[in-house]
């Protein structure tokens, strides 16, 4: 699914807390109906120039907050956001210590240069690096394939790939009683 955001802004510029909320209001409208498999949701910046910190706090980050526990088959992400709405979702995130994905995608919606924008911590970077390397994986497979050189439990393995997934940086994919975690774009 793609949202694009331009045509909630004044001119090319999104912004305000008072305005962030009824764009959020907006948002959980258009995507009340849940996909049945994980799929990623593109919110589309193409046309917006600016867009300040506090329209983002309470749009963006409060619409992947309330989607990701009321509809977690979607999976927001950031596409085609310029310099400056970049510049603001930085500052805004670093002190949080937020993560959010953010991707260009072209006109047929197929995204390309995937990258993370936030600092993770390192346990959090670990295991989202091993999602990555091994493509799909669970809890108990990365509790195995690291048991030599971490003394992780599995239920950290299990926590950390929760909190990733929470986060939308990775898709829980649930097969009966387990899980399965793999990326959410390929080629980050």
């Amino acid at each position: 699914m793609r949202i694009a955001m331009n045509q909630y802004a004044t001119g090319s510029m999104l912004a305000g807390a008072t305005n962030g909320r009824k764009v959020l209001a907006k948002l959980m409208e258009q995507t009340d109906r849940e996909p049945a498999e994980p799929e990623p949701l593109f919110l589309d910046f193409g046309g917006v120039e600016v867009a300040t910190a506090s329209f983002l706090r309470e749009a963006i980050l409060n619409f992947r907050d309330a989607v990701r526990r009321t509809r977690p088959n979607f999976y927001p992400v950031i596409a085609n956001a310029g310099e400056l709405v970049v510049d603001e979702l930085t500052v805004l995130l670093a002190p949080r210590r937020d993560v959010l994905m953010l991707c260009s995608l072209n006109g047929n919606g197929k995204p390309s240069n995937p990258r993370l924008l936030g600092d993770l911590d390192p346990k959090q970077r670990v295991t989202f690096d091993l999602v990555k390397q091994r493509g799909e994986t669970s809890a108990a497979e990365l509790h195995e394939h690291r048991k030599k050189s971490d003394r992780v439990e599995q239920t950290a393995w299990n926590n950390r790939l929760a909190s990733l997934a929470g986060l939308g940086l990775i898709v829980e994919l649930s097969q009966g009683r387990s899980k399965r975690y793999k990326p959410l774009l390929s080629g980050i």
